[in-house]
């Protein structure tokens, strides 16, 4: 849900619409599946995070993004690819120039928090659920 919402507030802040379908892969789709990396958020019975899984979910759902903006680009943005590139092989560059730098810098800054503040991805101790008595 915070990837749809963050991809809506882009599209307010200022974007481009060519076509609907560019729109929907530029803003909505591709920030939506990076909710997916919340799919490996997996955690073990004391609560801690799987640093590996979420790393691997990071890497899935930022390789799921750059296809979206690949295909989009690679469409609707084609006529911008210089002289004699294809316009997939211009898509791809373009879009890997700044989803691998910040894919990576969000490896390292995940790292960063598990090396230094582990806490930060436990769970915490959550109130036993309160039991609901029966009036007699």
């Amino acid at each position: 849900m915070t990837g749809l919402l963050v991809g809506v507030i882009k599209l307010i802040l200022g974007s481009s619409m060519i076509h609907p379908i560019q729109f929907l892969l530029d803003y909505p789709v591709a920030f939506t599946v990076l909710g997916l990396a919340g799919a490996f958020a997996f955690r073990n019975k004391k609560g801690e995070l799987n640093i590996r899984w979420a790393l691997f979910g990071l890497f899935f759902a930022s390789f799921f993004r750059l296809v979206a903006h690949i295909i989009s680009g690679g469409v609707w943005f084609g006529e911008y690819a210089p002289e004699g590139w294809n316009v997939w092989l211009y898509s791809a560059v373009y879009n890997t120039s700044y989803l691998v730098p910040e894919t990576l810098i969000t490896f390292g800054v995940i790292l960063l928090i598990a090396k230094t503040q582990p806490a930060f991805f436990k769970l915490k101790n959550r109130p036993a659920r309160l039991k609901s008595s029966v009036v007699s």
